[in-house]
């Protein structure tokens, strides 16, 4: 019965380096459209706008910078442009709730943070799909924008 069961144990330890290589495809979707499916579902009330690093902004009085989030979704079943978008809405839902809790009315210079790699780009963001999850990493200003 023991020798069972080392059988198994190793049959297990081998299978372990091929979940360490899962998939993970790095893509840059278009952050308006996630943006623009919260508002429309209800998931954002459109009381904080958002506004990727180099979009302009006008006027905007910083009121806590460099907040973070780092939001995940379930990939099963999804393309990875859907796992995308909902785990990017997540994010936006997140960075939301901190702007409203700190007063702010707006969230600005948002980067994506991934692996605590900045990616700026004023149209996109990074996101990570693999063949069970996707994931958003954001960083960006809570802000009152004038």
């Amino acid at each position: 019965m023991k020798t069972k069961n080392w059988i198994i144990a190793a049959f297990c330890l081998g299978a372990l380096p091929g979940l360490a290589q899962a998939r993970d495809t790095q893509l840059f979707p278009v952050f308006q459209t996630a943006v623009q499916e919260a508002t429309a579902a209800g998931r954002l009330d459109g009381s904080v706008k958002f506004y990727l690093a180099g979009q302009p902004i006008g006027k905007a009085s910083i009121i806590r910078p460099n907040v973070t989030t780092s939001q995940k979704t379930n990939a099963v079943g999804k393309s990875d442009e859907e796992a995308c978008n909902w785990a990017m809405q997540s994010a936006l839902i997140r960075l939301q709730n901190a702007a409203k809790q700190a007063g702010a009315n707006a969230v600005v210079n948002i980067a994506s943070n991934y692996k605590n790699i900045e990616y700026k780009d004023p149209a996109k963001y990074e996101c990570h799909a693999g063949a069970i999850m996707a994931g958003v990493a954001l960083k960006g200003d809570l802000a009152n924008v004038r």
